[in-house]
């Protein structure tokens, strides 16, 4: 029995209900496997039905159908559903072809997939960009094909995306080493909305880079501002930092699991003012303390209750930092703040990592350390 298609999936997330899409993996398996039955059985394939690893069934068109002499080619558009994202709507072509290699299912990347130049990544350097999961997806595919039409011989697939060449340019593939193209991505065959998770994979990727390279040290930041701090006054190269985003506490912990010896955070005060509380996932959504945070420290340094009260009226951490400067006490408070930062860093389940923050205000400049930021940083500079 047909688990539900995908026309009928969506999930809820933060009150709306947002439809599900497939990845460019769950793409490349239909188009082989639609390719693989026109080749084999000889019939024409308007559509194929494909059962992804999360459990939910697509039905995909199939499109721009052509023949040759022992091959052929076809493609599936990529559809993300809800999910922001800039394959969305590309082609992703599939040409099989048969060779002489019994029961041989060989996969390459054709014109728009990257190919992998540096170590650490779900493919050896040299192969296509196409990972485990869809190269798993598209082999069980064909492998049932080959068996269905009593074909013992091999197939070859060559997957393609022409234009991944121009796409790729606006993703991380240039800066993981994924030269070319696209990678040909996905681990359930499914795109969730707003995905977490594929944030999470990105840092896990780029920490895995660095390990494979030999690195015991890590550099993360939350985002932009972190970066033109690490360039503009740690004069440190920012591409050799790991962006977290909002996963600051998911990015300690891979590292940790990455067996990395230290790991170092730079970044803006109204980001790295949550982690002071004890918040590790920073997004809004999860809550806004940054007035109790600073007001609490406030009131520990002896501020007076009109500066506190001040403080709690205040929407920018800026103006946070020029009240406490008013009332002398910003760099008695940002001690206090980054203690507890400390405190909230190093109790983290991080085994024997050492970590530290750096933290930093585009209005105010450096405004705290913690105990062992200084040598995780000259760590970092000597081994990048």
């Amino acid at each position: 029995m047909r688990q539900p298609e995908l026309l009928d999936s969506f999930i809820t997330k933060d009150g709306k209900k947002l439809r599900r899409g497939y990845t460019t993996g769950s793409c490349a398996a239909a188009a082989s496997k639609a390719a693989a039955i026109m080749l084999l059985g000889g019939k024409m394939q308007e559509s194929v039905y494909l059962m992804t690893p999360r459990g939910i069934g697509l039905t995909l068109n199939v499109q721009e159908i052509k023949r040759g002499d022992g091959f052929v080619s076809c493609g599936v558009v990529k559809h993300s559903g809800d999910d922001p994202d800039v394959t969305n709507g590309m082609m992703v072509y599939a040409r099989v072809e048969k060779t002489d290699v019994p029961h041989e299912i060989f996969i390459d990347g054709g014109v728009g997939i990257g190919r992998v130049t540096k170590p650490g990544l779900d493919q050896p350097v040299g192969n296509a960009a196409i990972n485990s999961t869809p190269r798993r997806m598209i082999t069980e595919e064909l492998r049932q094909v080959c068996e269905d039409y009593g074909y013992t011989g091999g197939l070859r697939v060559i997957i393609s995306a022409p234009d991944g060449v121009e796409i790729a340019k606006k993703t991380f593939n240039p800066r993981l080493g994924i030269v070319g193209g696209l990678s040909i991505l996905g681990t359930t065959g499914i795109v969730e909305p707003m995905s977490d998770e594929a944030v999470v994979e990105t840092i896990r990727t780029e920490l895995s880079m660095r390990a494979a390279d030999g690195k015991n040290a890590v550099l993360f930041t939350p985002g932009n501002y972190g970066a033109d701090y690490i360039k503009n006054e740690l004069h440190i190269n920012p591409e050799i930092a790991v962006t977290t985003s909002n996963f600051i506490g998911d990015a300690f912990a891979l590292a940790a699991e990455f067996g990395f010896r230290s790991a170092l955070l730079v970044g803006h005060i109204g980001k790295l003012i949550k982690v002071a509380g004890g918040m590790f996932n920073t997004h809004s959504r999860y809550g806004d303390c940054r007035m109790e945070i600073f007001a609490s420290h406030a009131g520990m340094c002896g501020v007076s209750a009109d500066v506190v009260r001040r403080i709690m009226d205040s929407a920018m951490t800026d103006d946070m930092l020029a009240i406490l400067e008013e009332a002398g006490r910003r760099q008695t408070v940002m001690e206090s703040v980054m203690e507890r930062m400390d405190f909230h860093l190093t109790h983290r389940p991080v085994g024997l990592m050492q970590v530290g923050a750096v933290t930093f205000s585009n209005v105010h400049g450096i405004l705290g350390k913690t105990a062992s930021a200084d040598e995780i940083l000259e760590q970092i500079r000597k081994e990048y």
